[in-house]
């Protein structure tokens, strides 16, 4: 097992055209690999654009799959000629009249597809409009770092982030389409009480309320991307670093002890001013 990877999280423009997406997406992995990423992580629907009500550029979009299966495949072989990971965001084509996937597609460096995470929880809009549920968690191993994916409004469901550290996650890999602010700030909790890294990738054309970060296992922003465009940003996740000690090594394991209760049983003693809660 390895102490340290570094990842990349690439925050582009993200459009109805798969085409412009892929070439943009293209770009953001030559510079990850050029900086020794190991991983790149891209926004919720960085591939084949998002659908849903709260964007009204996208109302009545009809999607063409032909390009945005051919933009998979060439993506996955830039992957293998880089010899990078891939966490890209998209949508996934059902068969038949099912409606897609809201998925990050999780490609190796050979270019081989190894997992896909579906977006479980979805929006009202989402689940009576475009999208059909995930049923499943996803996670997947680099270099001896195991990572977990999660996408946009299931930051709101606490379960979903206990279930990664039950999953022994050791970075989030959160990918989203949002432009409210608050979603850092829920993102920040999940991470401290967890002690896991979280990679938050989001469109650039988000980036002015709230840009792409990558947020250390103590809940603090460890970087940021640009609030003006397009970028690329690596961090390396380091399991020495001694700015993360107690949160890598000291909280969680203080926390996994005290949820098991025993420490606090072999200490609970009976006493009557214990037992009488009226009494003062």
């Amino acid at each position: 097992m390895t102490d340290t990877i570094r990842i990349a999280v690439a925050q582009t423009a993200v459009t109805t055209g798969p085409a412009a997406n892929s070439a943009a997406i293209h770009a953001a992995m030559r510079s990850a690999a050029d900086q020794g990423a190991r991983l790149v992580h891209f926004a919720e629907g960085a591939l084949s654009g998002y659908a849903g009500a709260a964007k009204p550029y996208y109302t009545g979009w009809d999607i063409d799959w032909a390009p945005v299966t051919e933009a998979l495949h060439r993506t996955a072989a830039l992957a293998a000629e880089l010899r990078v990971w891939v966490a890209l965001g998209g949508n996934h084509r059902l068969t038949g009249g099912n409606r897609p996937h809201n998925s990050l597609w999780v490609i190796d460096d050979r270019g081989e597809p190894v997992d896909r995470y579906d977006k479980r929880l979805l929006s009202y809009a989402e689940v009576t409009g475009f999208y059909t549920p995930g049923d499943h968690a996803c996670t997947f191993e680099v270099d001896g770092f195991r990572f977990g994916c999660l996408i946009c409004i299931e930051v709101n469901f606490p379960e979903l982030w206990m279930e990664q550290q039950r999953l022994g996650v050791d970075c989030v890999l959160f990918s989203t389409y949002s432009e409210d602010p608050v979603f850092e700030t829920i993102v920040r909790a999940h991470a401290a009480l967890h002690g896991y890294w979280v990679s938050i990738a989001l469109p650039a054309q988000c980036a002015h309320v709230t840009p792409s970060a990558v947020i250390g296992p103590h809940g603090h922003p460890l970087r940021h991307a640009r609030a003006d465009g397009s970028d690329v940003i690596c961090v390396d996740l380091d399991r020495t670093d001694p700015a993360l000690d107690v949160a890598l090594h000291k909280a969680s394991a203080w926390r996994a002890t005290a949820r098991a209760g025993d420490v606090y049983a072999a200490r609970r003693v009976t006493d009557p001013r214990s037992a009488g809660r009226t009494v003062l």
